[in-house]
């Protein structure tokens, strides 16, 4: 069945590498760029506009393309409940819609964890993963309650609190301490996008997440980055995922915390495009 939007294009007079969005049902996206399509999965506290540094940067290249997950943004809500599965599915759905077969997947924090199900369920959707400041499963450390940690994050929004409201606090304590405001008005702007009740279903889904028998699965080229200062998924969860995936690539960014793609753009828009350009057909 064709999309019910017409065929994406930059406004009139934009250039290519400027993104602009696509308010498409159900699933919405912000792109850039022409050529192969890579695909940005954001995080819990995030959506579309929270990756304009990668899209802005590699647009010459790629296709850049960031979706808002499922209720969030623009975005129709998921099932109810949410869960893992269900965001793959979105996520294959809206390769559909973009006419793309297998393309690159670059996810962050639960992005990452979506990424992960993405190339579990569909392996031949997914060409390639860049894995940033995620985790193989939740509650890694073995010491993280679920019901608690859910309950932290449930019980603003449940006394009425916005994710606007929760977003400064809430991104100013994952980022590295090196994080300049501008970086958190970026990610604040990011999160003020995501409905109350999005934020909720995706609060209750992520704890569900355990990927780690799975890892020897994941046949496609792997890239695993994290911020050197990520208390929120630290590099030893990255390295577990590094060590898992056959021939993972790894590689930590010095200074940065949970939001390395805001905080560290230059450092991690350049291990992307190396990354890449081994794995993609460009269209330089």
């Amino acid at each position: 069945m064709p999309p019910d939007h017409d065929e994406p294009h930059p406004p009139d007079g934009a250039p290519a590498a400027c993104p602009h969005d696509v308010d498409a049902s159900p699933v919405a996206w912000r792109e850039a760029g022409a050529g192969e399509v890579v695909l940005f999965l954001h995080g819990l506290g995030g959506s579309r506009t929270a990756w304009d540094p990668q899209l802005v940067s590699l647009a010459g290249s790629w296709r850049c393309v960031a979706w808002d997950m499922p209720g969030y943004g623009a975005s129709r809500p998921g099932p109810v409940p949410l869960t893992f599965t269900a965001l793959a599915d979105a996520a294959a759905d809206l390769l559909d819609t973009l006419g793309a077969t297998a393309v690159p997947v670059v996810g962050l924090s639960m992005g990452g964890m979506i990424a992960l199900h993405l190339a579990l369920r569909y392996p031949g959707r997914v060409s390639s993963l860049a894995l940033l400041d995620t985790s193989p499963a939740f509650g890694l450390d073995g010491t993280t309650d679920p019901g608690a940690w859910a309950a932290l994050r449930l019980g603003p929004l449940e006394r009425g609190e916005t994710p606007a409201d929760m977003a400064p606090r809430v991104l100013r304590s994952v980022a590295g301490p090196q994080a300049p405001e501008a970086v958190i008005t970026e990610a604040v702007a990011a999160m003020a996008r995501i409905p109350s009740s999005g934020l909720a279903a995706a609060v209750r889904c992520l704890p569900s997440h355990d990927v780690r028998d799975r890892l020897g699965e994941i046949g496609c080229p792997t890239l695993v980055v994290v911020g050197e200062l990520d208390a929120e998924t630290p590099p030893a969860y990255s390295l577990h995922l590094a060590n898992g995936i056959p021939g993972a690539g790894y590689a930590e960014i010095p200074g940065a915390g949970h939001l390395s793609n805001l905080e560290a753009p230059d450092e991690v828009n350049a291990l992307l495009a190396g990354f890449l350009s081994t794995t993609t057909l460009s269209t330089d």
